[in-house]
């Protein structure tokens, strides 16, 4: 079993910051790939960003510049850095993690519950 679980959402103001974390646990061999989706109202679930293991990390264009996603590997957490933040923001961010459970068997995707985050006056 693994166990996806995201924090630190919450209300900010635009202009913002905030800093999501995301920890993975259970019984994990290895990660390759560990990411950030968001839903809004109305909307459907959309890539945030991404990283891949020894590779470069993908963005949304809505993002580029300025959030930033980053991992610690040894502890399974990814973090995604928030900064000036707007209402288009608002939305349920989820976290995505491509992880392997056992030797010779394909990799598995695995969410958390989702984290809110407010982007508001």
């Amino acid at each position: 079993q693994v166990q996806v679980v995201e924090s630190g959402g919450g209300l900010v103001q635009p202009g913002g910051s905030l800093t999501l974390s995301c920890e993975a646990s259970g019984n994990i061999l290895s990660i390759h790939t560990m990411g950030w989706y968001r839903q809004a109202p109305g909307k459907r679930r959309e890539l945030v960003a991404a990283r891949a293991s020894g590779e470069s990390a993908n963005y949304a264009d809505s993002v580029k510049g300025r959030f930033t996603i980053s991992r610690d590997n040894a502890k399974n957490v990814v973090y995604l850095q928030m900064n000036s933040l707007k209402p288009e923001d608002t939305a349920v961010y989820y976290c995505n993690i491509e992880a392997s459970v056992r030797e010779y068997t394909p990799n598995r995707w695995y969410w958390g519950q989702g984290t809110q985050v407010n982007v508001s006056s």
